[in-house]
Order: structure tokens, then sequence, then C-alpha cells
């Protein structure tokens, strides 16, 4: 920036006639306008003090920088990303719902294994024994070589509901591992919509901080073109650059961080950390005009976990069943058939050419009658475990009840905030033109535009907090009511 020096008469400013006053106001304001018209907007100067500032590009600290000519970007996968799409990608890719979708796919196998067992199981052995002598029968030299082969076939019929309860719990597992996903997945969503908004925030602060900067610089070249023409001290010059280095200071803290979050929001949508993926959007809030018995009527029918925690309630009692199987006898019936002979083939040898195979069948009716309470006390385990876990739900009930209802304080203290931070923001603007007005009427203070400019500051970071914590309160009340909801609306 290069400073403009205005020439006046050569008196002290003490001396001045009336008229001289006003021909060097007009030309101090004059040369202040023309300044700022060399300023190109969005450069940073690095101290006014100096004849020539180094300027600052506008673009964020620590963001991908553009290839030049020629040059292929380090990272290829990019695109432009809204909150829905954002959500969708991220459910599509994330390496924690593919886990979870693994475990559900793991347990509906588990499901098919525990059907098995209610077919008969069918087993077959072939076995081959050799005698250190050759046996004898009737003065008749007989093989030394004897070739088995056997098949069973056994069928459960009684097994104390044994078999059907370990299926049930395997089906009822199945469905708690696909529970276990939409939670997931639920999860997810409200980590990457917190990030998103986290992100908009983030570059709303970086806009509000150039803006800041700009006011602020203006103010110094007004300040230091009346000071050079003798109308104001030194010290409105140096309050003025002092307040333009802190503004820098936080213009480079507010791009920092609006760079980290896209660097979060790539690592959820599991895209290389440096990804040039553009995220648009803004924060404007969303309607929700539903009641608490809404929400909690919506919650206790759709949250997954309040409906995992019923899942344990019921495989719970599935093991009570399983214990209290080993009271009751097993019952089985089976099937065996059996041949033998000298040659691998077994069938039959010289001693007996034919009769060689025989088969058998029957019920089979097996008891433990005692085993030092081993059974009892396995099935009043079982029991403490079912108590536990009911307890467990009940408590989930209350918790998700007490959830909803911060949730939706939350929003709606947000919404509440957001239209005062509004009238502030509006109330803030207008004191801010009064006071650079009065300071370029040389009727006001520069403290006093220094002051009206960092409420102005303050006010557009209310105004964007509040619209923040609205949507991000919304986002965490879907979440809270168990709905998956990529855009926050409803529908």
């Amino acid at each position: 920036m290069h400073r403009t020096h205005v020439t006046g008469p050569s008196m002290t400013p003490c001396r001045m006639r009336r008229p001289g006053r006003a021909v060097l106001l007009s030309l101090a304001l004059g040369a202040a306008l023309s300044v700022s018209g060399l300023i190109a907007p969005g450069m940073i100067s690095r101290g006014l003090a100096a004849d020539t500032a180094s300027a600052m590009p506008t673009e964020a600290v620590g963001s991908p920088a553009s290839p030049s000519a020629g040059e292929q970007p380090a990272t290829t996968r990019g695109g432009e990303y809204d909150m829905r799409r954002a959500v969708e990608s991220a459910l599509r890719d994330n390496q924690g719902v593919v886990a979870a979708r693994a475990g559900r796919d793991a347990a509906e196998e588990g499901r098919k294994s525990a059907r098995g067992a209610f077919g008969p199981a069918v087993s077959t052995t072939y076995g081959y024994d050799r005698l250190n002598e050759k046996p004898t029968s009737m003065s008749r030299e007989l093989d030394d070589d004897t070739y088995t082969w056997t098949v069973g076939v056994s069928q459960p019929l009684f097994t104390g509901l044994r078999l059907l309860s370990t299926y049930q719990k395997a089906a009822l597992e199945t469905e708690r591992q696909a529970l276990t996903l939409d939670k997931s997945r639920l999860d997810l969503a409200v980590q990457v919509q917190e990030a998103f908004l986290a992100y908009l925030k983030s570059g709303e602060n970086v806009r509000s901080a150039r803006d800041a900067l700009n006011r602020l610089l203006e103010q110094a070249k007004v300040t230091r073109a009346f000071y050079d023409v003798g109308l104001r001290p030194r010290l409105d010059v140096l309050q003025s650059e002092v307040d333009v280095s802190n503004a820098e200071s936080l213009l480079i803290t507010a791009e920092s961080n609006h760079a980290t979050q896209h660097a979060r929001l790539n690592t959820l949508l599991t895209l290389p950390v440096a990804s040039n993926a553009t995220y648009v959007g803004s924060l404007v809030p969303v309607g929700f005009d539903m009641t608490l018995e809404q929400c909690l009527e919506r919650a206790y029918r759709n949250r997954p976990d309040v409906r995992i925690a019923g899942k344990a309630v019921d495989i719970a009692g599935k093991d009570v069943r399983i214990a209290d199987s080993g009271l009751y006898p097993q019952v089985s019936a089976n099937f065996n058939w059996a041949t033998e002979g000298d040659r691998p083939e077994a069938s039959g040898s010289t001693l007996s050419p034919t009769g060689f195979s025989q088969w058998s069948t029957g019920l089979k009716a097996e008891w433990s009658v005692f085993e030092w309470g081993k059974t009892w006390y396995s099935g009043q385990q079982a029991r403490q475990v079912e108590t536990q876990v009911r307890a467990e739900e009940a408590n989930l009930r209350h918790e998700v009840a007490y959830e909803v209802q911060s949730r939706l304080l939350t929003l709606t203290d947000s919404s509440k905030r957001i239209v005062v931070a509004t009238k502030g923001l509006v109330q803030a603007e207008e004191a801010y033109r009064v006071a650079v007005a009065r300071y370029q009427a040389q009727v006001g203070t520069n403290t006093d535009v220094l002051d009206a400019q960092a409420k102005l500051t303050a006010a557009e970071a209310t105004l964007t907090g509040a619209k923040a914590e609205y949507l991000d309160a919304l986002s965490k009340l879907w979440a809270a009511m168990g709905e998956l909801k990529p855009s926050l609306v409803d529908g």
C-alpha cells in the first residue's frame, strides 16, 4: 500500500483559521478515497507504517495450491458435494460402515448354520486293519487284511427346545447386527453433518474476518490521511495499525481452521486428505415443528439402539431356554449301515462271500440326572443376565427421552438466538456506519470507529454461531429420533 501525503498551508492545526480547516478536511477525505481506490479488494496490508506493504492472497491458509499449466494435480478424487451428497458418499465408502455390514452378513451365515441343526446328520467312516498273523477257520487260512465301511444317520427328535432356541437366538442376532449397521450409518451421518456444518461455519468466519480486515484497512487509510495533514494525532494511526495486525492474525487462524475442517470432511468421505473436493452449502435454518411427544414416539419406534436393546432382551430369554434344556432328556433316532471285506471295496471275504453287510435302526434317550447343580446354576445365571438386560433397556429409554428433550430445547434456544442475533447485526452495521460518518466529519473519535467495528465483527460471529448451532442441533435431534436425514429435511 502506498502512503499518500496531502500538502496544505504551512501552519499548525492549533492556529488554523476555520476556512483553512475546512479545506484541509476536504483534501484529507479526497486523498483517503483516492488511496482506497488503488487497493484491490481482498489484499491484506502487512504494515501501514512502511512505504510499501506486502499483499496476502485471499486463498485459505493450508488449502491445496492450484497446479500450474501442464502439471497434473496431486489428488484426482475431487468433485462438488452438498450435504446430502457428502452423507451418501460417506455411507457408501466409509470403512466403519463396511465393517458393520460384514458383521450383519456374518450373523446371517450363523443363522443358516443354526438352521442346519434341525436336519439329520449323516456321517461315514472307512477303515483298514491288518493282523500280525493270518487267521484260520476250519483249517482254512483267511486273509489278514480287513476293510470296513460304515454309514450312520442321526436325527434329533427332542432336545429340550435347545435346537429351536439356538436357532431363534441366531435369528435375533442377525436382526441385532442389522440394527447395529443402521446405528453405524446414523452415527456416521451425524459426524459428516457436524463436520459439514463446521466447515460452512468456518467459511463464514473467514468471510467475516476478511470483511473486518477490509474495514480496518479503510479506517487506517483515513486515519493516516488525517494524520498527514495534522488533523489527527499519531496515537490514532498506531491504534489503527494494531487493530489491522490483530485482524490479520484472526484471518490467518480462521483460514487455517477452514482448511482443517476441509481435511476432516475428506477423511470422513474416505477421500485423500488433501483432495481438492469442493463442499458447497449455506447456513440456512430449516423449519421444524414437531412436539416433544411426537419426537419421543418416533424415537422409541425408530432408534436402532432402542431396538437393539429389545433384541438383547429376547436373546437373553433364548439363553435361559437353552440353559434349561439340560434338565430334559435328549431323544434322537439313528440308522447305521456297515459292510466289511478283505478287499478295498469291503464287499465280503473268502470265508463270507455273502452277508457281509448289516444295518440297524433305533431310538436313543439320554438324560443327565445329576451333575452337582451344573445345569441348574447355568439356568440361574442366564436368568440374572436377562434381568440385567431388561434393566438396561429401561434405563436406555429414560436416556433417550432426556436426549430428545435436550436436543429439542437446544433447537428452540438456537432459533430464538438467531432472531436476536439478526437484530443485533442490523444494529451493529448501523452503528458502524454512524461511527465512520462521525469520524470523517471530525465529530467522532477513532476509538469509536474501532469499537463499532469490533462489535460488528462480534455480531457477525454471533449470528453465524447461532445458525450453525441450530442446524447442528437439528441434525442431532433427527439422530436422537433414529431417523437418517442427509439434508436435514423431513421427507
